[in-house]
C-alpha cells in the first residue's frame, strides 16, 4: 500500500505514481540564500493552503507555499507501519454533504470507501458490556434506559431546531447569540438533559465532535458546529456529526487521507517549501516580506492557512488589529490524540462487533475499526480526547500504551492487548498544530470577536478550517475555505 514517503528538505516537484513524490535539492543553491518572489504567498501546506494555491496557479498567480513541517498534510497524516501498511494519524473521515473534499479527492484520484461498519457497536456503561444494533428505528443510538432515550431525542431535536437559526457565515449576528453566547453547552446541558443516561450520551458526543468537554464551549459555538454539518441545501443536524452511516464518519480514503495533500502538493512542484517555519509577515510599501526559516518570500498578498493559535505566533509588522490579536488569544486547540493498535487479524468482526464503542470510563471512550479494506490485517483506532488527553500530555509513550491497550481489552477480550504494533499521534504535543482536531470557542468569543475571524488586514487573508462557513473543523471546511480565500484575493489581484 502506497505510505507517505519524506519530502526533500527544501521543495517537492511532481508525482510519481500513487502516493509517491518526487524528491529534489534546494533550488535555490543553499537554504541562507533562498529568496522568492511571488504574487500570492501561502503560509501552510494543510489543505486549505493548497487548495487555494491550486486555485490562485490555475488562475495565473505565482504563489509560493511556506510550510514549517518537512511533509504537507497539517492536520491530515498517514502512519507508516511496521507491516508495509499505514494508518491515519489525523483526520480521515469524510461523509454526505462534504462536497468540497469529496470532489478534490476525486479529481486526484483517490478513491474512498467504506468505514466498517457491519455487525454491532458495543457500550461499555457502569462495568458493563451491551452489544446493540446500528440500524434500528433509532439508528445506533446506545441502549440506555427509556427515560433517557426519551430525553435525548427531546435534547436533540432542540439541538437541531436551533442550530438551524444560526447564520453560518456569521452566527455571532443569530437573533439570540448574545443570550447563547454568555452560556457553556455544559449549562445548556444540565437544564435540558435531565436524565442521567441522556447527558451522558451529550458528553461523549461532545468529546468525540470537538475533543473538548462541554463546560469548555460556549452553546453558540455548539450551535454553530451543528448548523455547519451540511451545506447550502441541507440543514446541518447532530446526527450527520456523529452517525457513521449517512453521517461524518461515514467514508475513508483507500491509501489513506494524506494521499489527498501529497497528489495535491505534487500538482504545485516546487512552488510548496517544507521545513520553512514562517516567522515574520511586514508590510515593505505595497507588498509584504515573509520571512521563513531558510526561505524569504516578496508577495503582493498574503494568505495565512493555519490554526488560530498558530497564526499568532507569527510576528506582524505592523501589528494586527486587536480584534484579530485578540480573537486567536480566545481560539486554543481542543485536545486530542488517536492510538492505533495493529492486529494479524480484525478478530472482533468474528464476534459479530463492528469495532465501534461508546464508554463512560477509560482513555478511550470511542473506538473505531480502522483496518484497510482488504481486511489483510486488523486495526483499532481510539480517541484520547479533552480530559484524558491532557491527563497523558507529559505521559511516555509507554504510559499511553498500556491504558490504552487496558481499555481495548475490556471492551474486546484479551487478545486486543496483545497487539503486533502500536502507533500513537499526540496533536497536543506536535510543534506546529498544539492540539486538534479544532480551536474552540468559549462563552464571549463569538460575539465579540467572531466578525476578525475571516476579516482580511490589509493584504493578509485567512484561511484554514476553522474559518469556514461549513464543515468547520473537518477536512472539507479545510478545503471550502481555500476555495474561498483564493476568490477574495483574485477578486483584488
Amino acid at each position: 500500500m502506497a505510505t507517505e514517503r519524506q519530502l526533500s528538505r527544501r521543495s517537492l516537484l511532481g508525482a510519481a505514481g500513487a502516493g509517491a513524490v518526487g524528491l529534489t535539492a534546494a533550488t535555490a543553491g543553499t537554504a541562507a540564500a533562498a529568496t522568492r518572489t511571488a504574487d500570492v504567498c501561502v503560509v501552510g501546506a494543510g489543505l486549505a493552503g493548497l487548495t487555494a494555491a491550486r486555485d490562485l496557479v490555475a488562475a495565473g498567480k505565482s504563489v509560493v507555499v511556506l510550510e514549517a513541517r518537512d511533509r504537507v498534510g497539517g492536520r491530515v497524516l498517514n502512519l507508516s507501519l511496521a507491516n508495509g501498511g499505514f494508518t491515519e494519524g489525523g483526520g480521515e473521515f469524510i461523509g454526505p454533504t462534504q462536497d468540497r473534499m469529496k470532489a478534490l479527492a476525486d479529481s486526484l484520484g483517490v478513491a474512498t470507501f467504506a468505514t466498517y461498519n457491519t455487525g454491532k457497536n458495543l457500550l461499555y456503561k457502569d462495568g458493563r458490556k451491551t452489544p446493540y444494533a446500528t440500524d434500528g428505528l433509532l439508528g445506533s443510538v446506545p441502549p440506555i434506559d427509556a427515560a433517557g432515550l426519551a430525553n435525548a431525542a427531546i435534547v436533540q431535536a432542540t439541538l437541531d431546531d436551533l442550530a438551524k437559526q444560526i447564520p453560518v457565515d456569521a452566527p455571532w449576528t443569530a437573533a439570540k447569540a448574545d443570550e447563547w453566547d454568555r452560556q457553556t453547552f455544559e449549562t445548556w446541558l444540565r437544564a435540558n438533559a435531565v436524565i442521567p443516561s441522556a447527558k451522558f450520551l451529550f458528553d461523549v458526543a461532545c468529546t468525540s465532535v470537538f475533543s473538548a468537554e462541554p463546560r469548555e464551549l460556549s452553546f453558540l459555538f455548539v450551535l454553530f458546529y451543528i448548523a455547519a454539518a451540511g451545506n447550502a441545501s441541507n440543514p446541518g443536524t447532530l446526527e450527520r456529526l456523529t452517525e457513521t452511516a449517512g453521517g461524518a464518519q461515514e467514508l475513508r480514503f483507500v491509501g489513506g487521507s494524506q494521499q489527498v495533500p501529497i497528489k495535491l502538493a505534487a500538482t504545485l512542484g516546487d512552488r510548496v517549501v517544507l521545513n520553512a517555519p514562517v516567522r515574520t509577515i511586514t508590510k515593505s510599501g505595497s507588498q509584504y516580506v515573509v520571512t521563513a526559516d531558510g526561505t524569504t518570500v516578496t508577495a503582493r498578498r498574503v494568505v495565512v492557512a493555519v490554526p488560530p493559535p498558530i497564526a499568532a505566533r507569527i510576528t506582524y509588522d505592523p501589528v494586527l488589529p486587536a480584534a484579530r490579536d485578540q480573537l486567536t488569544q480566545r481560539l486554543p486547540m481542543a485536545s486530542v490524540g488517536k492510538a492505533i493498535a495493529i492486529y494479524d487479524t480484525p478478530f472482533w468482526r468474528a464476534d459479530g462487533l463492528n469495532g465501534q464503542v461508546v464508554s463512560d470510563t477509560g482513555v478511550v471512550s470511542s473506538t473505531f475499526d480502522n483496518s484497510p479494506p482488504d481486511a489483510s490485517y486488523g486495526a483499532l483506532m481510539g480517541f484520547i480526547e479533552a480530559d484524558e488527553a491532557r491527563k497523558f500530555d507529559a505521559a511516555s509513550e509507554a504510559e499511553v500504551r498500556a491504558a490504552v491497550l487496558k481499555d481495548y481489552a475490556t471492551y474486546f477480550g484479551e487478545k486486543a492487548a496483545s497487539p503486533s504494533a502500536f502507533v500513537l499521534q499526540r496533536w497536543n504535543n506536535e510543534t506546529y498544530t498544539r492540539g486538534g482536531p479544532v480551536s474552540i470557542a468559549a462563552p464571549g468569543v463569538l460575539t465579540q470577536y467572531g466578525p476578525a475571524l475571516r476579516r482580511p488586514v490589509g493584504g493578509i487573508h485567512w484561511a484554514g478550517t476553522e474559518t469556514s462557513t461549513y464543515w468547520i473543523g473537518y477536512m472539507d471546511g479545510a478545503v471550502r475555505s481555500g476555495e474561498r480565500v483564493a476568490k477574495e484575493v483574485l477578486a483584488v489581484l
